[in-house]
């Protein structure tokens, strides 16, 4: 019978040759469906779910999977939470692969993931035999991604410095940024959480180069990005 989410089973077993894998999505008819999709091919086998992410750092913890295979979006409503959750599972299991499955497309997205420690990133509609090969090559310590998340990142990588990239939740914390509100009146008024929005600000200012938030106002407008 398929596994709950937050679910913890036993500790691993010796090693059979199977790639354990931890299912990471806030939908659990996605997770079923994916269950059934990997458990067709002799060699994978999931051993957890999780919908949120202190769920997957306990499922993780019990389950010792090789993959995780992780949606961005969970209970925030945005890739925030995510994408956090990436970095905590590859600081704490350095030899985790965590493979990103999305809906998300944004070459800063697939380069930011990879800063966190993701081996590999692909996007939801991808076919069963891609998404299959992908987890195989992430088991292989190896990096995979489908062509369009790799086209998007080098667009990203070979996008001009003096013309940062952001995506329109950004623009709107920044906007908010040179009304000069607190996050935690960005919060309020762009109905994210304050954290959530600490994560945009950082995130914005790496982008523009900027030391300080007023440096950062100062730099978009100099760009004619607000």
């Amino acid at each position: 019978m398929a596994a709950q989410a937050g679910s913890v089973p036993g500790p691993r077993e010796p090693e059979t040759g199977q790639v354990r894998i931890v299912l990471v999505d806030d939908h659990a008819i996605v997770r079923h469906g994916l269950r059934s999709v990997l458990e067709r091919e002799d060699d994978l086998q999931v051993v957890g779910e999780a919908a949120t992410a202190a769920e997957t750092l306990a499922v993780v913890s019990g389950a010792e999977p090789d993959i995780v295979l992780l949606d961005l979006k969970l209970s925030t409503g945005d890739n925030t939470e995510g994408m956090q959750l990436c970095g905590q599972l590859t600081e704490l299991h350095p030899d985790l692969g965590v493979l990103v499955l999305t809906t998300f497309l944004d070459g800063g997205l697939v380069v930011d993931a990879i800063h966190r420690g993701a081996r590999g990133y692909v996007v939801k509609d991808v076919d069963t035999t891609e998404l299959v090969r992908s987890i195989r090559a992430v088991a292989r310590r190896e990096s995979s991604f489908d062509s369009r998340s790799a086209a998007a990142m080098v667009e990203s990588m070979n996008s001009p410095s003096s013309e940062p990239r952001l995506t329109e939740r950004e623009l709107n914390v920044l906007r908010q940024l040179a009304h000069g509100l607190s996050n935690r009146d960005i919060g309020a008024k762009l109905f994210i959480s304050e954290t959530t929005v600490k994560f945009h600000v950082r995130n914005i200012m790496r982008k523009l180069g900027a030391t300080s938030r007023a440096e950062a106002v100062y730099g978009a407008s100099k760009l004619r990005l607000i």
